[in-house]
């Protein structure tokens, strides 16, 4: 089995963590060993917030879907941010801030970043607003 170049695992493994919802900012082939005459250089992960962190551990155990994803409840339409699994159930809170709530991880589908970002602009606008 031919072994690929440093750079192209890093792309694919960048590609890959991008394809389930997590970015790790920091991903970089390792610029000692890189520059070295070690005949393959190491892989630099990076440091991550612990949002990412929590994320790609959901990812890892299989939770789906993953915490900190995004996601439509189909059976009312809610938008909510995953916040973890508890009993088969997904808990899901809502973008603009809320009380959470479990669902189904069947009942749950993509949600549009449209809506996302519609629901995150309301929220920072009711925050800014200010009491008379």
């Amino acid at each position: 089995m031919a072994v690929r170049p440093t750079e192209e695992v890093v792309q694919t493994l960048r590609e890959a963590l991008v394809g389930v919802g997590v970015v790790l900012p920091s991903l970089c082939v390792d610029p000692v060993t890189g520059a070295s005459d070690e005949p393959f250089a190491l892989v630099e992960l990076g440091r991550c917030n612990v949002r990412t962190a929590e994320r790609l551990a959901s990812v890892l155990r299989g939770e789906r879907p993953a915490i900190g994803t995004h996601v439509v409840d189909v059976r009312d339409g809610r938008l909510g941010e995953v916040m973890g699994h508890v009993g088969g159930r997904v808990q899901l809170r809502p973008v603009a801030g809320g009380r959470e709530w479990d669902c189904p991880p069947e009942s749950t589908g993509p949600a549009p970043q449209a809506d996302v970002l519609r629901a995150r602009v309301r929220k920072v606008n009711k925050e800014g607003h200010m009491p008379c």
